[in-house]
């Protein structure tokens, strides 16, 4: 059931993403306009855009959520194999978004420190890798 759920909000994410649902919400916005004068520009024609436009945000939340959702899951799997393919990465940085805040601290720290170390490699006329330069 997930898969299935998966797959239609996958479809909906791209339906909606493209220029011509734009075109389509915006075609929807200017018949509204148009039928103001229709309808007297009542409370009930007012109530009408409102009603539409707040259930669109409500499911578009959820929508946009889901598919943040899956891009970072796709982007964290990518940076895993890269960690993992390559040679001399820290192979503990692979779950890195699973660990607690103490932890991630605490890697943070050494990166910085090393990162402070490289930058004075650097003034010193020194590399800040262990890669040889071309």
């Amino acid at each position: 059931m997930r898969d299935v759920y998966a797959g239609v909000a996958k479809r909906v994410s791209r339906w909606c993403g493209r220029p011509s649902t734009f075109l389509l919400a915006a075609g929807v916005i200017v018949a509204w306009i148009v039928t103001g004068p229709v309808f007297g520009f009542s409370d009930t024609w007012q109530l009408v855009i409102n009603t539409g436009t707040t259930i669109v945000t409500f499911l578009m939340v959820f929508l946009i959520q889901n598919t943040q959702n899956r891009d970072t899951a796709a982007i964290q799997l990518k940076l895993d194999e890269l960690i993992r393919a390559t040679q001399g990465a820290h192979n503990a940085l692979m779950d890195l978004e699973e660990l607690e805040e103490r932890q991630i601290e605490a890697f943070r720290a050494r990166y910085e420190r090393l990162a402070l170390e490289a930058r004075g490699r650097l003034e010193r006329g020194e590399t800040d890798t262990d890669t040889p330069e071309a």
